[in-house]
């Protein structure tokens, strides 16, 4: 792979998140102070949004590296395509509570005592939602109401969402979010990277990797991986892998707009490239017997002889015979298991008869 051919000790454009390859761009910063501020108010939603792969889920897994589990419980829910009372469930055992058989009320009653013998501890526990956008109404409404669960008169349940732009559009138009609305006192949209952030970007992963300068970038590279990444990281991951493999299969060691572009030329291609399906085999369907009838009237018989152009290919021909030949043999194979088990049961009705002869 690429990673040994320029001697990196890891892949640094992989697609799984990883704290280590954390870059601090000017929206993740901001979205980083917009985060601490919400920490330190203690209740109340939190709400940053961004197109898919902006790097939502590595914001996360940046911020919950650097809490402090001492003064923090973290309850972290993925999938997020659930109705309220599997959303409970969740909740429940991530405060180390038995959910089994439990009705909502006996649910909410849990989660409120987990959250008190938390808060007992001396901690606070935040809940983050990721992909918030798939949550039906009924869901946001059930952490609406955890929500309010206090105690000495401060929340004990503070609630981060991370959703596409869709989930930030549902929240300010529809009517049925307003009490949710309203306890949301931080948004944030993450904003791809800009031109002028791409080389720090790339510089920072390949150097967490290893790099010692091999390969080298010229500098019509960076504006050229941001046009065709439109700045967006996880289209850059994905760009970046390809041109360090196509650098080392080629043997290059300078990556320029040229190499750039023609490993995006390739990967429209791929994109693109039609899909071959092979026919399906004709099955062999057993007709039914026909009824005897009187022949209809033969009809005349024409003999018409195609054109050259409209006659079938020695290709194609040899594929029909191909098929002719297979359905023989499956035809033949049907009549000599029919023969056996046609032998079989008269075997087995002749040892029978000569058994009650016998008797």
């Amino acid at each position: 792979m690429y990673d040994a051919h320029f001697g990196l000790t890891d892949r640094p454009f992989q697609l799984t998140p990883d704290p280590r390859f954390w870059f601090d761009t000017a929206t993740h910063r901001k979205a980083m102070a917009y985060l601490g501020y919400g920490l330190a108010q203690g209740e109340g939603f939190i709400v940053v949004t961004g197109e898919i792969g902006a790097g939502k889920t590595t914001l996360m897994g940046h911020l919950t590296a650097q809490i402090d589990a001492a003064s923090l419980n973290v309850i972290t829910i993925v999938s997020t395509q659930v109705e309220h009372d599997d959303l409970l469930r969740i909740v429940a055992s991530g405060l180390g509570v038995d959910a089994s058989g439990k009705t909502k009320a006996e649910l909410l009653l849990l989660i409120e005592r987990g959250l008190h013998a938390v808060a007992r501890s001396g901690r606070r526990t935040l809940l983050i939602v990721d992909e918030a956008q798939a949550l039906p109404h009924s869901a946001l409404e059930e952490l609406r109401m955890l929500s309010n669960f206090q105690a000495g008169g401060h929340a004990m349940l503070q609630i981060f969402l991370l959703g596409q732009p869709e989930f930030r559009e549902r929240l300010n138009g529809s009517d049925r979010l307003e009490q949710l609305r309203q306890r949301v006192i931080a948004v944030h949209h993450l904003e791809p990277m800009g031109a002028d952030e791409v080389d720090a970007y790339v510089g920072h992963r390949l150097m967490v990797a290893g790099w010692t300068g091999r390969p080298a970038f010229a500098d019509d590279a960076f504006p050229a991986l941001h046009a065709a990444s439109d700045g967006v990281p996880r289209r850059l991951n994905q760009l970046m892998t390809r041109v360090l493999l196509h650098a080392s299969m080629s043997g290059t060691d300078t990556i320029d707009a040229a190499l750039v572009a023609a490993v995006e030329a390739d990967r429209d291609r791929d994109l693109s490239a039609p899909v071959t399906v092979a026919p399906p085999v004709a099955e062999v369907v057993a007709e039914p017997e026909p009824e005897q009838v009187a022949p209809p009237r033969a009809a005349p018989v024409m003999s018409i002889v195609p054109p050259a152009a409209e006659r079938p290919d020695d290709a194609l021909v040899a594929r029909v015979a191909q098929l002719e030949a297979r359905i023989a043999e499956q035809d033949a194979a049907l009549r000599r298991v029919l023969t056996l088990l046609v032998d079989w049961v008269e075997g087995d009705a002749e040892r029978l008869e000569a058994l009650k002869g016998a008797a």
